[in-house]
């Protein structure tokens, strides 16, 4: 079995430590709106058409393309930024997240997604940059693992003592990483700016990712681990 670590270390991407400006925020938030004002348009465009058809069958693929864009648009939705900062359920978040992802992504591939999540407060830009890992994660286990045939993914959210444990587990044919380039990179950044560490494992059952990161912002791994009683 193949298991390779990272905690953050992209050179090659853009830092992703770096706190983001008001600026950013707003260059963020209107690229978000003007891509769902897009969907939104596009979603609106397939209803039209099909109700001036006449044929039962552009109906019918109509009907399944604006269907698929609107779990899309769903999933856009909760990969937003955050507009304020509160506390909210992790394990409603990645259902939401995660249900509308198997309505654009796996249901047509025949891949089914199982969840095993236990609720717990985290702040909403902790879980918008968990969302966004998952969905890399999801995405990327879609992409690559199943080829033509379906297959399981199973997502497991915890928590233990003051660290949050989220792992996603594929039953695909890769025995060696699939897919390590930009979006790995991002999500060994984002796994590092929430102060934690992701893990893959690859064998011939699958591919296992394992993030690990406290629960609090102001946190990291490697000091919530070292205050454990009997580490040292």
């Amino acid at each position: 079995m193949q298991t390779n670590h990272s905690s953050g270390n992209a050179k090659n991407v853009v830092d992703l430590r770096l706190e983001p400006t008001a600026v950013d925020h707003l260059l963020i938030q209107e690229l978000s709106h003007r891509v769902k004002n897009e969907l939104t348009s596009v979603i609106g465009l397939a209803v039209s058409i099909a109700r001036r058809s006449t044929s039962h069958e552009v109906k019918s693929a109509l009907a399944k393309v604006s269907n698929t864009l609107h779990c899309y648009a769903v999933a856009h939705r909760a990969l937003q930024m955050p507009l304020s900062c509160t506390e909210i359920d992790a394990s409603e978040y990645v259902t939401a997240l995660c249900h509308s992802l198997s309505c654009a992504r796996l249901d047509p591939q025949g891949i089914e997604l199982v969840l095993a999540l236990r609720p717990f407060k985290l702040g909403s830009e902790r879980c918008w940059k968990l969302g966004l890992i998952l969905s890399e994660l999801i995405t990327n286990s879609a992409r690559h693992a199943f080829g033509n045939h379906g297959g399981t993914i199973e997502v497991t959210l915890r928590t233990s003592g003051l660290l949050v444990e989220c792992c996603v587990k594929d039953n695909g044919s890769s025995q060696s990483p699939h897919g390590i380039g930009q979006g790995q990179k991002i999500v060994a950044a984002l796994a590092e700016e929430l102060g934690g560490a992701i893990s893959h494992e690859f064998g011939l059952e699958g591919a296992t990712s394992t993030l690990t990161f406290p629960i609090e912002a102001k946190s990291r791994l490697v000091d919530v681990v070292a205050a454990k009683p009997g580490q040292k």
